[in-house]
């Protein structure tokens, strides 16, 4: 009996123990599984990246002035002052081995727009060259790419913002660049090619060709040094037979049926240095550009092409010129800096001052010139406060109506900044 007794326990003993064995084992197969699920989740989401900033301004304008926020001034005689946020943007990056897409919207109280949309493949082997598709900051100088959110002075140029509108375009993009390894690392090439109208709908067959070469050389870890060159080949579609150039100081229309269709020649050169330098005074940044080259426009306009549909009007074109420099310096290890910027646009480098308001020639051909001065406090890594002040001056012309004397437009900008 007392051998029954014991066979009979040990068979219940090793009966539980297989039971307790198979129940482990189907939720430790249980919980691995849920673990790959996780990790799996994990991965998408480490794959998806989200950033952005928001400006939020206040700004104030002497009477002839165009302000960033807010509308035009209502009453001609007296200064005026907007709030508005002048930038929100949020990015939406997804990598997945060598290939990454990317979104950027721009939501304000005007709206929601557009700013980013574009496809990323880089090489497989140094990580260094990639291609984009899509729209992107267009590949040409310093400044046109060169992030709001990290730009010291409120806006880009004068001559930036009239040449490069809204600062992308639709198109295609090749960065050429070497290992690190190699000696001719230092070297980028970027090349595209783009509709050449903005951020707006393809409106006609002209393709438009950038191309910026640009060297690095760094000095030491705390100082470096680059420079570049551009090249813009493009054109801007001629909405009638009408087309003016300029010959001896006046435009000389040149009218043929075959013109309308056609496409006027639209040849940017460009040269661009930055320099850094860490050292006991804190950060200084000094960077500028130098542009020329042949800008078609209208009667009244020397803006570049932005627009939905074909222009209908007359070409002007027209030899242009300008460029900026700019400088940023740490006021030694304190969270101020200053800022000092300089500017300067001559649409029409064929003219001058009185000679402007005859002989075709009309607003469109005044140049500008704008020195501007601010101060930096970066509350910390994620937040800043910038106030920055520009004096802005006009050609003047007797012979021109609006522009006899200098226009009374200066601007000050109170900005916050938060990025994430």
């Amino acid at each position: 009996m007392i051998r029954i007794i014991l066979f009979g326990g040990c068979m219940l003993t090793i009966s539980f123990v297989g039971n307790a064995q198979r129940e482990y084992q189907d939720s430790l197969r249980y919980l691995t599984q849920q673990v790959q699920v996780l990790n799996k989740e994990i991965n998408t989401l480490k794959a998806v990246k989200i950033s952005g900033y928001i400006q939020t301004q206040l700004q104030y304008g002497e009477k002839d002035a165009s302000l960033r926020v807010g509308i035009p001034n209502s009453d001609k005689s007296k200064s005026f002052n907007r709030i508005g946020i002048r930038r929100g943007r949020i990015k939406f990056t997804y990598t997945k081995s060598i290939v990454s897409g990317l979104f950027q919207l721009d939501i304000t109280e005007r709206g929601l727009g557009l700013k980013d949309a574009y496809i990323r493949v880089d090489d497989p082997w140094n990580g260094k060259s990639f291609i984009k598709a899509g729209v992107f900051d267009r590949p040409f100088g310093f400044e046109v790419a060169y992030s709001s959110s990290r730009r010291e002075s409120p806006e880009r140029s004068r001559i930036n913002n009239i040449l490069f509108p809204q600062e992308r375009d639709l198109g295609v993009l090749l960065t050429l660049q070497l290992a690190e390894s190699s000696a001719l690392h230092f070297l980028k090439l970027e090349a595209a090619m783009i509709s050449g109208n903005g951020i707006k709908i393809d409106v006609d067959n002209k393709k438009d060709l950038i191309l910026h070469l640009s060297a690095k050389k760094e000095f030491s870890s705390n100082s470096s040094f680059n420079a570049g060159v551009s090249y813009y080949n493009g054109g801007v579609y001629q909405g009638t037979n009408n087309v003016y150039k300029m010959k001896e100081k006046a435009f000389v229309l040149d009218s043929d049926p075959n013109h309308l269709g056609a496409f006027a020649p639209r040849i940017y050169y460009g040269a661009d240095i930055q320099w850094n330098l860490e050292s006991n005074w804190g950060t200084t940044h000094l960077y500028g550009e130098w542009l020329t080259g042949v800008q078609p426009g209208d009667q009244y306009s020397s803006d570049s092409p932005n627009y939905s549909s074909l222009p209908e009007s007359d070409t002007y074109i027209r030899n242009f010129m300008g460029g900026y420099i700019t400088l940023f310096q740490d006021i030694v290890k304190t969270p101020l800096s200053i800022i000092a910027k300089y500017d300067f646009y001559d649409p029409n480098i064929q003219v001058a001052n009185g000679e402007i308001g005859l002989n075709g020639t009309g607003k469109a051909d005044i140049a500008y010139q704008t020195i501007g001065s601010g101060l930096m406090w970066r509350i910390n890594k994620s937040l800043r406060l910038t106030g920055f002040y520009e004096w802005n001056t006009n050609e003047t012309s007797d012979n021109l109506s609006g522009f006899e004397n200098d226009l009374a437009d200066n601007v000050f900008t109170l900005r916050l900044q938060y990025k994430f």
